[in-house]
């Protein structure tokens, strides 16, 4: 035969032990909140302007529904 029985084993018990430490990675919420938060900060860093033009339209659009909703003719 090829390899041992014990050999196969623990390959397998490797390879089981890496793909529960990446599902872990994946499933650990604070950890992907920060790594989300980096990007942001990244992102930002490099080029503030798209995130400043989404904030000034968010408010534009907040404050343009709730005109309608103050102001609309029921």
């Amino acid at each position: 035969m090829s390899e041992p029985i014990e050999t196969r084993i623990s390959s397998a018990r490797a390879e089981l032990e890496s793909t529960l430490d990446e599902i872990e990675d994946k499933l650990n919420v604070p950890k992907q909140l920060n790594r989300l938060s980096r990007r942001v900060r990244g992102a930002y860093a490099s080029n503030p302007l798209p995130w400043i033009a989404g904030a000034v339209g968010a408010v534009i659009l907040i404050g343009g529904l709730v005109a309608w909703a103050i102001f609309a003719d029921d």
